[in-house]
């Protein structure tokens, strides 16, 4: 006897979890792993799934799960997020002043604390209502608000502080 199980169409919210998976990892490669073991998890658990249920808000709850599991599970985690930071860090920012301002909002993004810059992921990129981010973060809605609130009271410092900003234009050919 053969079990029905409800339509599994995964491959339309990819983005939406690479996406995230790359705002918690702040790595590439690390999202892309993130990814695979939580598409991995997804279909071993598809059976917990309950037919016309959001699968997206699913999806990410199950890559945030996945993510929680691996800092727990392997604390040099934490080194390899941080050296990811001061690779960015050496990269060259494009001469263009908007891609200067884009580079320091990415990098106040990514200096956020993991629990706010989660929440406002999932609020802000992913479009995910309040209780859906709050669902798939595992928290209270309003430890969610908090954290979201706060993520943005600290993007908003940024904002009126711009002039501590780095400087990473230099002139070339100055003789001094």
């Amino acid at each position: 006897m053969k079990r029905s199980m409800p339509r599994f169409d995964i491959v339309g919210q990819l983005g939406s979890l690479r996406r995230y998976a790359r705002s918690l990892t702040r790595d590439g490669v690390e999202a892309e792993d993130l990814v695979h073991d939580a598409l991995v998890r997804a279909y071993e658990r598809r059976g917990t799934f309950r037919s016309g249920g959001n699968l997206r808000a699913w999806l990410l709850a199950i890559v945030h799960n996945t993510f929680i599991d691996r800092m727990r599970s392997r604390r040099s985690e934490a080194a390899r997020v941080e050296q990811a930071g001061y690779l960015t860090e050496a990269s060259t920012p494009a001469p263009q002043e908007h891609s200067l301002r884009l580079a320091q909002v990415r990098e106040a993004f990514f200096n956020l604390p993991e629990e706010q810059r989660s929440a406002l992921h999932l609020v802000a990129i992913e479009g995910l209502s309040y209780q859906q981010a709050a669902d798939a973060s595992s928290v209270p809605l309003g430890t969610l608000m908090s954290r979201i609130g706060r993520a943005r009271a600290a993007l908003r410092e940024m904002e009126a502080a711009p002039a501590k900003a780095k400087n990473h234009l230099r002139i070339v050919g100055d003789p001094s």
